[in-house]
């Protein structure tokens, strides 16, 4: 009808036209009027896609799937059965701790020695102290649930902002992943506390600080010894950002770390500390594996087995360091260099995919 009115100028949305409606019937029943509900299908149906395809995107959806798992945090805890694996031997071995025992050969619980180093320790004392020596195991269970979200938050942050994958896969992970809530909420074990800090850590490395990485990364080292499969890695991280000589200081940071933590310990019982806090030796029960329970347990306890995913490991590392990581910085030369240049800077994304 040539009417201003017909559309909204800010939106470009379809409005009644303010002339129809003064109009006779039968000249009002001819005119056609503008429609709005194709335009309101295809822009939800590329707002959709939008927000569960496009990798730049996924800082949309953080917030509702915050607000999802709090409320699925909430009513796994009142509605699933806590599962009794660890925490009890948790708590009495850093009971002993707290009356005055630093041998770690004195320090045991249910499940056998303490095997763990001692910024577990130190952080597990204080959840036996804030839970009344662990028998609040609904304060426990709300306490790791805190560190649930916040891991959430800082794989969130990760994601956002090397933009690798889309946010549907976010999604999944929240939604669907019943072990991940179990081995927080249900299980409390010390899983979730070292890779808080491991996930501080490469939150610290793709934004640049180099240092606060590397204190966060110790103190997840000093939590749970399997956090050093992430350590080569770093190491070739490090050499790349700043060459031999300025790497030596952050991976000092690390080592001095380690050691002030286990202080008490190794001035006291520095054998009985490192061959048990380190023990990579240790044999793990068949009845307590997921990956492997597929195989027989003979084939699982034996040493010929543990050699093989060792040596497997090993490959692996190497065809990946020779292969793949050294040809995208420009080969030997820029990881042997002696001091840092600008021939190469790893990106976010380039940390990220080299420490996962």
């Amino acid at each position: 009808c040539g009417s201003n009115a017909c559309t909204n100028c800010s939106t470009g949305v379809p409005l009644k036209c303010p002339k129809l409606s003064i109009m006779p019937p039968f000249i009002k029943s001819h005119v056609k009027q503008p429609t709005q509900s194709i335009w309101t299908v295809n822009y939800f149906k590329h707002l959709l896609l939008d927000l569960l395809f496009n990798p730049r995107s996924i800082g949309k959806i953080c917030l509702p799937l915050l607000l999802f798992e709090i409320l699925l945090n909430i009513i796994v805890i009142f509605k699933v059965s806590y599962t009794e694996i660890d925490w009890e031997a948790y708590m009495s071995e850093v009971e002993g701790f707290l009356n005055g025992t630093y041998d770690y050969g004195q320090l045991k619980g249910a499940t056998g020695p303490l095997v763990y180093p001692a910024g577990f320790v130190y952080i597990y004392s204080i959840l036996y102290m804030v839970t009344r020596s662990g028998q609040d195991i609904l304060l426990a269970q709300y306490i790791f649930a805190v560190l649930y979200l916040i891991n959430l938050v800082l794989v969130m942050n990760i994601y956002r902002k090397t933009a690798i994958v889309p946010p549907y896969v976010l999604v999944i992970i929240c939604c669907t992943s019943y072990r991940i809530h179990s081995i927080y909420i249900l299980r409390m074990f010390n899983d979730p506390v070292a890779m808080l800090f491991l996930y501080a850590a490469i939150n610290c490395f793709i934004f640049g600080y180099w240092t606060s990485g590397c204190v966060c990364f110790s103190l997840a080292v000093s939590i749970k010894m399997n956090i050093l499969l992430f350590a080569p890695a770093l190491l070739i991280l490090l050499l790349l950002q700043y060459g031999i000589i300025a790497a030596i200081p952050r991976l000092a940071i690390c080592a001095i770390i380690q050691i002030a933590l286990a202080a008490p310990f190794l001035l006291n019982y520095p054998k009985a500390y490192l061959t048990r806090s380190f023990d990579f030796g240790r044999k793990f029960f068949f009845k307590w594996t997921v990956n492997w329970r597929f195989l027989s347990e003979d084939i699982f306890l034996n040493r010929w087995f543990h050699l093989s995913l060792l040596a497997a490991h090993l490959l692996v590392l190497i065809a990946f360091i020779f292969r793949r990581w050294l040809k995208k910085c420009g080969g030997y030369e820029s990881l042997l260099r002696m001091r840092a240049s600008m021939a190469y800077e790893p990106d976010s994304k380039n940390i990220l995919c080299m420490i996962i």
